[in-house]
């Protein structure tokens, strides 16, 4: 496997560097300690083509390669997160939602919105009883001839209120279980749709997270994904291209928090000498390393794979679940090596460790994971 980057692939991850080096890291502080969505950002990133960077051309896209765009999401995370999961949403499962499983007169009528950053995507599966059992839905959407009603809640939505148009997964007919489950494409501004408070969260929250309602919202046949009874496997398929964003988030945070670390222990003295020359720095460090670089060769895996058509269930799993574990390991060191320091907002690492808590959460737990490596080990 040949590890060098294309030169466009460089070109890309330096444009990411370049803007989160020295356009993020200004505020981003403040928008974490404040839960301030990054609206300047992200109109300065759909100039740039992030919103659009994995999607066709002739829908508007950029046309890349889905290493490009790894590289870019891990480059935003290493400073905000909250960047990099407002863009995996609207990217690897909104649009590609969209693009790989929708029809035609789909793709034409909502992709040039959604590229240009016009319209933002969203994903709505989860659900107060229904997280990582996705075949659990219990939001309704009752055929009705020429349209479907939808009815039910859905919880922890990304991109819920800066979104304009949702992938909503819900149940058309419960006696078949998840073979009755459609997949929908929901624009934000029908009738019927109401959002829960912002969720004051932990860590990632300059993005926007939301329970949205759904009461009597009439969404026309030909916005259901697919045939009758797709939904569930559509949404399985989604999420297997969401774990390989979620660990490239992952890495950018452990490659975030390292940088850190290691400069940091450059410049403080203990006992008459810099930190890192004292061993058990040293081994911290050599550890942390360690680690990024076995988390970096998943994730490229897994995106290489995915590029070039094959079965990346198994590898993406490996990757969400390894780079997600390195990343709360990281940054638990890098907040150790930092001492006091390290738990104050003005060195970073703080905030880098609790983003990686959400990386272990959200896609499926580290069980999770485990269950979809397990299953592919055992039915090979």
């Amino acid at each position: 496997m040949n590890f060098e980057l294309t030169e466009e692939q460089e070109m890309i991850r330096q444009s990411a560097r370049d803007y989160a080096q020295r356009e993020l890291i200004k505020d981003v502080i403040e928008r974490d300690t404040n839960a301030i969505y990054p609206t300047n950002h992200v109109e300065n990133l759909k100039e740039l083509g992030f919103f659009g960077i994995i999607s066709d051309e002739k829908y508007g896209g950029t046309g890349l390669d889905y290493l490009s765009y790894v590289l870019a999401i891990s480059e935003f995370s290493k400073i905000d997160s909250s960047i990099g999961v407002i863009l995996s949403v609207h990217n690897s499962l909104a649009i590609a939602g969209i693009e790989r499983y929708g029809n035609e007169a789909q793709k034409q009528k909502y992709l040039p919105h959604m590229t240009s950053g016009e319209k933002i995507g969203a994903f709505l599966l989860s659900e107060p009883e229904a997280g990582s059992d996705a075949s659990s839905q219990h939001t309704t959407a009752v055929d009705k001839g020429d349209h479907y009603l939808i009815n039910g809640t859905k919880n922890w939505i990304t991109n819920a209120n800066s979104g304009g148009i949702y992938l909503v997964i819900a149940q058309t007919d419960p006696e078949k279980k998840h073979h009755g489950i459609n997949a929908f494409i929901v624009e934000k501004d029908t009738p019927g749709i109401s959002l829960g408070p912002h969720e004051d969260k932990m860590g990632m929250r300059s993005s926007d997270t939301h329970s949205v309602m759904f009461s009597d919202v009439k969404v026309p046949k030909e916005n259901r994904i697919g045939e009758d009874g797709f939904g569930f496997k559509f949404a399985m398929k989604m999420l297997d291209s969401g774990r390989i964003s979620i660990a490239a988030q992952a890495l950018g945070i452990a490659e975030g928090a390292y940088e850190r670390a290691l400069q940091y222990s450059k410049e403080r003295k203990a006992f008459g000498k810099e930190i890192s020359k004292h061993q058990s720095i040293a081994f911290k460090l050599a550890e942390m390393k360690t680690r990024i670089e076995a988390a970096r060769n998943f994730v490229w895996k897994a995106a290489w794979e995915k590029a070039n058509g094959k079965n990346f269930s198994m590898t993406g799993a490996m990757a969400k679940y390894y780079a997600a574990e390195t990343a709360m390991f990281v940054t638990t060191e890098a907040v150790q090596i930092h001492g006091g320091y390290g738990y104050v907002k003005e060195y970073h690492v703080e905030r880098l460790m609790r983003a990686a808590k959400l990386t272990q959460i959200y896609e499926g737990t580290s069980e999770i994971q485990k269950m979809v490596i397990s299953r592919a080990i055992l039915d090979a």
